[in-house]
């Protein structure tokens, strides 16, 4: 009994993820689909510009190295500038520790993998409510894999439509609707609320920066902030 027990709640954990997910795939789905049209016309084939999609999965990371690769920059300069985009999953891997530390070292490495932006501002906040039934993790297996599948399918599109959607849509502004969507229900208090307009003014004035410095700056600043604030 108690294993059907535990059988239930997984599968309602993971259910509630790929649910809730779900409303952030409107934005998430173009821009896989831009990233593909971008990916082959940067010289990519088919099959390497899928390829990217599932090994780096980093929407801002794979943007950044077609562009690279499209001016011929040097294959370390953007293994060097890949490195310093994604810097920004350290931050969340920390943030998550604390609720994933018992998880197995197999656990932790899915999880990891499917680790992208949207997935931790929707599955932090499910972790910071109140639940002692010992499968959040599970949770956070159906956001990603869900995240993880629409990305594969929008990256496909893209490489096998995308040549024709007119440029003229400009598909791309739904990311940025898809990160205010997940950053303003997050902020609940005065330190939440500082430390997102410190990281947004900060990413404005340090958007000129070379290879996306200015995010890493944005979310160092950001952090400082939140922490700052919580003392006072």
């Amino acid at each position: 009994m108690a294993v059907d027990n535990s059988t239930a709640i997984k599968r309602t954990e993971f259910l509630s993820g790929l649910r809730d997910i779900i409303p952030i795939l409107l934005g998430v789905a173009p821009f896989g689909m831009i990233y593909g049209v971008l990916a082959t016309g940067a010289g990519l084939s088919n099959l390497d510009a899928q390829a990217m999609s599932s090994v780096v999965f980093a929407g801002s990371a794979q943007f950044m190295l077609v562009q690279l690769l499209n001016v011929g920059m040097p294959t370390i300069m953007m293994i060097l500038t890949g490195f310093v985009i994604n810097l920004r999953h350290a931050l969340y891997s920390a943030s998550l520790a604390p609720y994933t530390r018992p998880l197995t070292p197999l656990w932790k490495m899915l999880l990891s993998y499917v680790l992208v932006d949207e997935a931790f501002a929707l599955v932090v906040m499910h972790y910071k409510q109140p639940n002692d039934s010992g499968y959040r993790h599970w949770y956070f297996l159906g956001a990603g894999l869900t995240l993880w599948t629409t990305w594969q399918l929008s990256t496909a599109a893209g490489i096998f439509l995308g040549a024709q959607v007119p440029a003229s849509w400009g598909l791309d502004f739904t990311l940025a609707l898809t990160f205010i969507a997940l950053t303003v229900p997050a902020i609940v208090d005065r330190p939440s609320l500082l430390a997102a307009l410190s990281a947004g003014v900060t990413a404005v004035l340090a958007r000129n920066l070379p290879y996306k410095l200015g995010l890493m700056a944005a979310a160092l600043v950001g952090i400082l902030v939140g922490l700052w604030s919580e003392k006072k």
